[in-house]
């Protein structure tokens, strides 16, 4: 297996493993996002966690936007909302699997 069928295969599974627990928690809590929002700071060790990754996110953001202007992969700008819908354990492979096609 390549290594760019190997991003596209943790992309996958960054966004199936993480949104089984989201929609297990939701589901158990009447799916109130809000609630869930504030799990995410229910002590220093979760606040510290979000922050790291609300972090992760805006660089890979960052990353993904300049180097679309440099390269022209349009494409790549999908992983900015895997990103940000799912999290960075899906956008940052999916990045990778869209940033090692051939040009």
């Amino acid at each position: 297996m390549s290594l760019r069928y190997l991003w596209l295969v943790l992309a996958l599974w960054g966004a199936v493993h993480p949104m089984y627990y989201f929609v297990t928690f939701l589901s158990q809590n009447g799916w109130d996002f809000g609630l869930m929002i504030d799990a995410w700071y229910v002590n220093a060790s979760t606040t510290g966690l979000t922050w790291d990754l609300t972090i992760a996110a805006i660089t890979l953001t960052l990353w993904i936007l300049a180097e679309v202007a440099v390269r022209r992969n349009l494409l790549a700008l999908l992983a900015i909302p895997a990103t940000f819908c799912i999290g960075v354990s899906c956008g940052l492979p999916l990045y990778l699997y869209f940033r090692s096609r051939p040009l």
